[in-house]
């Protein structure tokens, strides 16, 4: 199947007599050119096990205020990693995401590892049931200009290939954020929503679990050192699917995040229904 194509374009800012600010090689003068808006969403993780009581709660959370449902003047990506825990196996869960919540301990200075907990932006965490905390940590997170990547989805079906079903993600465009004397990551998530489960042991045994935003593949991009805002990045990652793959089901999340682990921009990409 070829190529398929989706952007988000930045828009060049024009001068009062409406023409371009440029320098005498046809450049644009970045002197001239407004700074880019702090714009960009805010990056909410949960990590949560379905083994977990309060497990539905978190979840609840995410589709809430993905919705829209708090009113929240800063729009919000969302990403859920299942962790391994005792008493019921999450199908979902991956040793990966039990790294990912101990690095964001250590970064966050916390004494132990708690689950389920949301992270905002890298910078901020509270547990699932401290609503009003964790609406006023997101309002208040700082922001970031949003990236303009144009992203190209090429799916391969394993009858074109003897290994498994894989999707080819390329991204080309810039972070619109200066990375000055850093070294970051630029980083993609895969994740799947509309997934249901009945869970057979553990705290919510018995109970039918809807899961969405819930983080398949989670892959570095690259790291980059030292740009600017306006530098093009073009960088190609390829993603093993699973069995029952669906891309109606699923988006991509670009975000850069530091050393500390806090984010600086992200940005999100619904895949085409007929992949």
């Amino acid at each position: 199947m070829g190529r398929r194509l989706f952007k988000c374009l930045c828009k060049c800012s024009s001068s009062g007599d409406g023409s371009f600010n440029r320098r005498g090689n046809g450049e644009i003068d970045d002197a001239t050119m407004p700074p880019p808006l702090a714009d960009g969403p805010v990056l909410v993780e949960l990590f949560s096990s379905q083994g977990c009581s309060k497990a539905p709660v978190g979840e609840l959370l995410l589709s809430r205020l993905v919705r829209g449902d708090f009113q929240l003047d800063a729009p919000v990506v969302v990403l859920s990693y299942h962790v391994d825990h005792t008493g019921w196996k999450d199908p979902y869960a991956s040793g990966n995401w039990n790294v990912r919540q101990k690095a964001y301990v250590e970064a966050l200075n916390l004494d132990r590892v708690f689950t389920p907990r949301i992270v905002v932006q890298g910078r901020a965490h509270y547990p699932v049931d401290e609503e009003d905390a964790l609406l006023s940590i997101i309002a208040h997170a700082p922001r970031f200009p949003a990236p303009r990547f144009k992203v190209y989805f090429t799916y391969f079906p394993n009858f074109q290939r003897p290994t498994s079903e894989t999707l080819e993600v390329n991204l080309t465009g810039a972070l619109r954020y200066r990375v000055d004397n850093n070294v970051d990551n630029v980083m993609v998530a895969l994740y799947e929503s509309g997934l249901v489960n009945e869970c057979l042991s553990g705290e919510n045994k018995g109970k039918v679990l809807y899961n969405d935003f819930v983080v398949r593949k989670l892959e570095k991009l690259c790291t980059v050192d030292d740009i600017s805002a306006k530098k093009t990045l073009s960088v190609t990652v390829t993603f093993t699917l699973w069995d029952g793959f669906s891309s109606s089901k699923c988006s991509i999340v670009v975000f850069v995040q530091n050393i500390s682990q806090q984010i600086f921009c992200s940005q999100y990409f619904q895949l085409p229904d007929d992949l």
